[in-house]
């Protein structure tokens, strides 16, 4: 019998809460996104403070509260690697042993971009590691003269392709990016990004009509599962693409972290059921990778505003969760996501009281509880802890 007839998980993308034992294997030593922001800028999120975000971990401006409204914990990602694909699929059962490759140093091999360029018509641009947005100023004058591909990397594994709108149709854009997906399976390329922008030289930005394009998780996850016995799996923001449309019923695509938020009330309202899973990718797009210290903390205050709105829109068998995917703190060198804990609360109106609860030692956790909670198959990764929740 189950025990919440819905279970909503928002993934604050990137939101760490400190390094993990592991954290300087990856290059990553005194890292804390929520830490380090509280203390260079200080932080106010009341809301997030109530449900026992300050008693998780010690953070300078948000306090530890006696009686806190959620369970709250920290977990630690398993997987070899602290990217989106990683950190979404070991949430649903399945986690990475290898991580996938990089190309920061020399960009992607010559016999790749020939291969896309010959499949696609068009040249190519760039062609190397670099800030989005930068590196369209860079090469703007000339992808409009010649319309060549603006192509890019991060330093996570994505081959990122940039064009205007006016200069190469969307449905171009998007057919390349397939014809690249393909081509860079070989070369164990986790994601690619479409990256339309529209507008003059000296006032560009990129639009909504981003699309990802990931490999398949290489195995069923919980996702999966829970489709196969009929069970909704709604995907609001990016969820889909970081799946790759395995295992989800409907998806819901969004603007903005307040647009996500906007269409995850417009869910709850609905009389349904089933999983909700919803990426809020502001924080880690916006302001982490460029580290906007000032950016993200307005980011996440203003996502505290709108706790209370999803609380309030709970029905009394929902369980919202809320958490994170890895971290990537705005105050740390360069600009890659950093190897960290994410914070773990977990609200129900049901909950008569509530408390802290054991670190989960890897994010299969989180999957085995929403496998346990609705009686489908498992995995057999994680170990569910929803019987904890009283």
């Amino acid at each position: 019998m189950k025990k919440f007839n819905r279970i909503i998980t928002v993934v604050l993308d990137s939101v760490g809460i400190g390094e993990t034992e592991d954290s300087k294997d990856f290059g990553d030593v005194g890292v804390n996104t929520l830490g380090n922001i509280s203390k260079e800028v200080g932080l106010s999120l009341p809301n997030l403070e109530r449900l026992g975000l300050g008693n998780i971990s010690d953070l300078e401006t948000i306090k530890k509260v006696q009686k806190p409204e959620a369970y709250y914990t920290k977990m630690q990602e398993k997987a070899n690697g602290k990217d989106t694909l990683a950190g979404h699929w070991e949430m649903m059962g399945v986690t990475l042993e290898k991580g996938f490759d990089v190309y920061v140093k020399e960009g992607f091999p010559d016999e790749l971009i020939k291969e896309f360029e010959e499949a696609t018509g068009r040249k190519v641009l760039a062609n190397k590691e670099a800030n989005g947005m930068k590196v369209i100023k860079e090469y703007y004058h000339e992808h409009v003269k010649t319309g060549s591909w603006i192509v890019y990397t991060s330093v996570d594994s994505t081959f990122q392709i940039a064009a205007h709108e006016d200069v190469i149709p969307l449905e171009e854009l998007y057919k390349a990016c397939e014809i690249a997906r393909e081509l860079t399976k070989k070369y164990n390329v986790a994601r690619v990004i479409a990256r339309p922008f529209i507008g003059e030289f000296d006032n560009y930005e990129r639009t909504a009509n981003r699309h990802d394009y990931a490999l398949n998780p290489p195995k069923d996850t919980v996702l999966n599962y829970l489709k196969e016995s009929n069970i909704p799996t709604i995907a609001i923001g990016k969820i889909s693409d970081i799946f790759n449309g395995s295992g989800i019923s409907q998806s819901i695509k969004t603007k903005s972290n307040m647009d996500g938020v906007d269409k995850t009330i417009d869910v709850l309202k609905e009389d349904n059921e089933g999983f909700v899973f919803v990426n809020l990718v502001d924080f880690d797009s916006k302001f982490g990778h460029p580290r906007d210290v000032k950016g993200y903390k307005e980011a996440l205050e203003e996502f505290d505003q709108r706790v209370p709105e999803l609380i309030e829109n709970l029905k009394e068998d929902d369980l919202l969760i809320i958490t994170a995917d890895h971290g990537n703190d705005p105050t740390y060198k360069g600009n890659d996501h950093t190897r960290e804990y994410v914070p773990l609360i977990l609200y129900s109106k049901s909950f008569k009281e509530a408390k802290g609860i054991k670190t989960r030692e890897t994010f299969e956790d989180l999957g085995e509880l929403v496998a346990n909670n609705f009686g489908v198959k498992s995995t057999e990764n994680g170990t569910s802890f929803i019987n904890e929740l009283i």
